[in-house]
This record gives structure tokens, C-alpha cells and sequence, in this order.
């Protein structure tokens, strides 16, 4: 990791910039796969499983005897685990569900807005090296909630045609039962366009790899929503002097690990201890399975000093991180100051991981900084917002003039009749 000391603010663009291509860089190489998918559907898919995947499938959905196969191939204790995470993702999404609140703008004016769950929306799950089971209770646990009419998850097979097992036990416990075995920017493509396999959805949501980013923002430039763009993995984590340079480490490492483009960034207001974090990623690291892996992300990481903690906040803020750490006295409070951030942590004993997994907020979050401008996957997410109006005679009679003046004034005359005829009908 990098070691760098009182930063000019002038630098922090470039001291700060992500590891990750830009979307300009790739467009060309993903807009081929999503066109080849639009165009010729399944058999594209199967060319680019093949290619990807090291696999040719003859059908992509995942049967009824897999799902129920699943069920045996994962233990007790992992049953357990997820049962848990699923009760308290579910308490927190449901606690977030809008009521109906009307409001009498004017007498006789009423106005109301109902949240409306979106009808088709595909959840896209990574596997690979780390099969993100956590990731299908995180979305389809809201999606569920709001009452999506169809909901569809699309997950990379391995070489042998199979999805991980615990992927599909947490989707059948969470009752998805249209599961795909395709990966990459094609499965975006796939739920994008739809083939004679895979439905065409109106959202797609789920984390990925920097083409999976990239195709989701393409897909969305020709109106398929999507919910944020999240793609490599990033944290930051503030310590001061009473901090845990044990802990702060295991923090950083365990971001590190989720692949070779993820970013880990330590700010500390004490020399001594950004020092003795630094030698305990070095002792940690050693022992981790994915060394290889979390050492290349380590080269895009930093450890850096500041003069005090409202700096160390202010290059946060700048950063906009996916994950925020606060290992810091007065950490709650200082917590009112964060503005950028998908999800804060607080406190010496707020892992990441916790929120990754099991205390119920949601993991899907926004990253490269685009957590000043989007918030993290939530029960919103999967709602359309649409708003209602009830206007009486006397009601009308109240606000008829102020629209009359208005539409007179817009030069739109056809406007001012429709409330004219109605006022003159007495």
C-alpha cells in the first residue's frame, strides 16, 4: 500500500482517483456482446458461456431437481446463518414500506402519492471465485416486499454447468424460482432485450465486475433502469489514537479480497498508528486464501496522514466511498458530518462485514463515487412513485383561477378551458 503524508488538497483528485477502466474504455468490447445478445438471443448466449464460462449450455434455466438438490448440499449451520441475515434484512426493508398519507392542499384539493412495486425486474448475482449468496437476500428480499410481479435472477455456472448451491438455496428461501445460468455483460443483455429464455425486465439491479458496470450503464442509455452503478469494491476507514490497528486492518483485507480492482483506503490523524496498521496488514495477509488476489488490490490502496479528523472527514466526503468506517472517539457524532457515503459504520465494533451480511441494511451499493449523487439499493428501489389528485366542485372552484392564470400566461389555452368548462358549468 501507498504511504502518503499531510496531502495538499490540491492532490486529492489524483491521490484518489479509483483503479478501475472508464466506461469509455470498455463500451466498444461490451456493446458488441450486448448487440450480438439483442440479435440473435439464446445462441449468443450459449457462445459467450462457452467463451466465458468454459461451458455450452443446451438450457440455461436452472430446474426444479437443482433447487431441490441445493437444499442437501448446504449445511445446517449455513441454513442457520441465513435464516438469521434473511430476519433481519426483512425487518429493516419492511420498516421502510410507505403508507398511503393523504394531504388537503386546499379545501376541497386532495392529493396523495402510492408506491407502486415495479412488474418485471431481474436480479443479477456474481459467482465465480465468491458465489455472492448475500447478495440475492439483499435484493430479493425488497423486491418481494413491494410485490414485484416477476422477478428473475440470472448467476454465472461454473465449468461445469452448475450455479453454487447456497446461491440457489438462498433464492429459493427467498421465493425466486426463475433462475438463469448466465453471466457477464450477456446476462445483462439477456434481461435487458429478453431472449426466447430469459424475460426482458424493466429494472435490473445487482453488483458485478467492471463489464457488468459497463453494460448496465449501456443498457441503461437506451431506457432499461438500472439501480445504481456498483462495480469494484471500495472502503475507507477513519482511526485515530483509539483505534485498533488489529481491527482496522482485518476492515481493509476484507474488501481487498473481493477481487483485484477493489480499493482500500486507510486516514489517520497519528503517524504511530497508521504504522502499526500497516504492519498488521502484513501479518494478517499472510494467512488469507485469496492472498494473491487482495495483494493486487493493495497496490490500488492507500494509508494516509492528516492534520485532524475534520480533514480526514473532509477527504472522505471528497472520496464518497462505498463503505465508511468510523474507528473514532466521538464517532457517532462525528457520524452527522459524513455527506458521501453508501454506508457508514460506526464504532469499534461495526465491521463491515456485519452490513455486508447479517444486520439488515442493505449491501448493494453505490460506487467510484457515485455515492454523492445515488443512494444504496433500498425498498424505494423497487417502487415506482405515482401520485393521485381529487379535486370536488367546490375544490376546483377554489384553485380554478390561479390554473386559469397560469395556462393563460403559458399560452396555452386548451388548458385554461379544460378548468373554464367545468367553472362556467354551474
Amino acid at each position: 500500500m501507498q504511504i502518503i503524508k499531510y496531502p495538499d488538497r490540491s492532490t486529492w483528485q489524483e491521490l484518489l482517483k479509483r483503479p478501475s477502466q472508464s466506461l469509455e474504455d470498455m463500451e466498444d468490447k461490451v456493446m458488441a456482446i450486448l448487440q450480438d445478445v439483442k440479435l440473435r438471443g439464446d445462441e449468443a448466449l450459449q457462445i459467450f458461456s462457452e467463451k466465458f464460462d468454459g461451458v455450452r449450455l443446451e438450457n440455461f434455466s436452472v430446474s426444479k431437481s437443482e433447487m431441490q438438490d441445493a437444499d442437501a448440499l448446504v449445511t445446517d449451520e449455513l441454513k442457520e446463518a441465513i435464516k438469521i441475515a434473511y430476519g433481519n434484512i426483512h425487518k429493516f426493508h419492511l420498516h421502510q414500506v410507505d403508507t398511503k398519507e393523504s394531504i388537503e392542499t386546499m379545501p376541497g384539493v386532495e392529493c396523495w402519492r402510492r408506491s407502486v412495486g415495479i412488474e418485471k425486474v431481474g436480479l443479477y448475482i456474481p459467482g465465480g471465485t465468491a458465489p455472492l449468496f448475500s447478495t440475492v437476500l439483499m435484493l430479493a428480499i425488497p423486491a418481494k416486499i413491494v410485490g414485484c410481479r416477476e422477478i428473475i435472477l440470472c448467476t454465472p455456472p461454473d465449468k461445469t454447468g452448475s450455479i453454487h448451491p447456497a446461491i440457489l438455496y438462498t433464492a429459493v428461501v427467498c421465493g425466486i424460482t426463475k433462475i438463469y445460468k448466465v453471466g457477464g455483460a450477456q446476462a445483462i443483455a439477456a434481461m435487458a432485450y429478453g431472449t426466447k429464455t430469459i424475460p426482458q425486465v424493466y429494472k435490473i439491479f445487482g453488483p458485478g465486475n467492471q463489464y457488468v458496470t459497463a453494460a448496465k450503464q449501456l443498457v441503461n442509455k437506451v431506457g432499461i433502469a438500472i439501480d445504481l452503478p456498483a462495480g469494484p469494491s471500495e472502503l475507507l476507514v477513519i482511526g485515530d489514537d483509539e483505534s485498533r490497528p488489529d481491527f482496522i486492518a482485518a476492515d481493509l483485507l476484507s474488501q481487498a479480497e473481493h477481487g483485484e480492482d477493489s480499493q482500500v483506503i486507510f486516514v489517520t490523524t497519528d503517524e504511530a498508528y497508521l504504522n502499526l496498521v500497516h504492519f498488521a496488514i502484513d501479518q494478517q495477509i499472510k494467512n488469507l486464501p485469496r492472498k494473491e488476489t487482495t495483494e493486487k488490490a493493495l497496490e490500488n490502496s492507500k494509508l494516509i496522514l492528516v492534520k485532524d479528523i475534520e480533514e480526514a472527514i473532509a477527504l472522505s466526503n471528497f472520496y464518497a466511498p462505498e463503505h465508511l468506517i468510523l474507528q473514532i472517539r466521538d464517532a457517532e457524532m462525528i457520524a452527522d458530518k459524513v455527506i458521501n457515503a453508501g454506508s457508514v459504520f460506526i464504532g469499534h465494533y461495526s465491521p463491515e462485514s456485519a452490513g455486508d451480511y447479517a444486520t439488515g441494511t442493505n449491501h448493494t451499493l453505490p460506487t467510484n463515487g457515485f455515492a454523492r449523487s445515488y443512494s444504496g439499493v433500498s425498498v424505494d428501489s423497487f417502487v415506482k412513485k405515482i401520485s393521485f389528485q381529487k379535486l370536488t366542485r367546490e375544490g376546483l372552484q377554489q384553485i380554478g383561477k390561479t390554473i386559469e392564470v397560469m395556462a393563460e400566461n403559458e399560452k396555452l389555452s386548451a388548458h385554461k378551458n379544460a378548468v373554464s368548462i367545468r367553472l362556467n358549468n354551474e
